[in-house]
C-alpha cells in the first residue's frame, strides 16, 4: 500500500513522455538540415536519433513497459500530426511515402529497441556491449524501413557511402549512450 502511494505520489513518468515527444518533433524539424562529411550531405537528426531510443528505455526500465509502449504512441501520434501540419504550413502537399517512411520507421525501430531492451532486462545482467548493439540494430531497423518505404527501393549512387558515415557517426554517439544507459538503476 504504501510503495502504491509513494508510486502515485512521485510518478513524473509524464515528464519523460514529454521529453521523447518533443525529440521526436524536433528530428523532424531539423531533418532538412545538413552538414556535409567527404562530400555526402549528411541530416543534423542523426546526432538526435539515439536519444529517442534512450528515452524509451529509460522509462522502461525506470518505470515498466507499459509506460513506455504509452511514450511511443504518444510521441509516434504527435509526430505524425506534426508533420502533416508543418507540410500544410508551410503550403506543400503531403507526401505520403515521406510520412509512412518516417512515422513506419519511428515505430517500429522503437518497439524493436524496447522489445531487445526488455529482455536484455529481464534474462541478463544487461551487459555494456548487449546494451551499445540494441541502440545500433535499431537505428539499422529505423534506416532500413525508412529507405525501403521512402525512397521506394531506389537505391542512389552515394546512399551506400552516406549510410555508412551515418552508422559510423552513430557509433560514436551511442558508445557513451549506452554507458549511461547501462549505469542507471532499475526500478523507481
Amino acid at each position: 500500500m504504501r510503495k502504491k502511494q509513494l508510486e502515485e505520489a512521485y510518478n513524473d513518468c509524464w515528464i519523460y513522455i514529454l521529453l521523447l515527444t518533443t525529440l521526436t518533433i524536433l528530428i523532424q524539424s531539423v531533418k532538412n538540415y545538413y552538414f556535409t562529411v567527404n562530400g555526402c550531405l549528411i541530416s543534423y537528426n542523426i546526432f538526435l536519433i539515439p536519444g529517442i531510443y534512450f528515452l524509451s528505455n529509460y522509462i522502461c526500465k525506470k518505470y515498466d513497459y507499459k509506460k513506455a509502449v504509452s511514450a511511443i504512441a504518444i510521441s509516434g501520434v504527435i509526430f505524425v500530426g506534426f508533420m502533416v501540419t508543418m507540410e500544410f504550413a508551410m503550403g506543400r502537399g503531403l507526401v505520403l511515402s515521406n510520412l509512412i517512411g518516417d512515422f513506419c520507421g519511428y515505430i517500429v525501430s522503437q518497439f524493436v529497441n524496447l522489445m531487445i531492451y526488455l529482455f536484455l532486462l529481464n534474462n541478463t545482467k544487461s551487459p555494456y556491449i548487449l546494451i551499445l548493439l540494441t541502440y545500433l540494430f535499431s537505428i539499422i531497423i529505423y534506416y532500413m524501413i525508412y529507405t525501403l518505404i521512402y525512397l521506394n527501393l531506389v537505391i542512389l549512387d552515394g546512399y551506400w557511402l552516406k549510410y555508412f558515415i551515418t552508422l559510423g557517426i552513430e557509433v560514436l554517439i551511442c558508445i557513451p549512450v549506452a554507458a549511461v544507459d547501462k549505469s542507471i538503476k532499475r526500478g523507481l
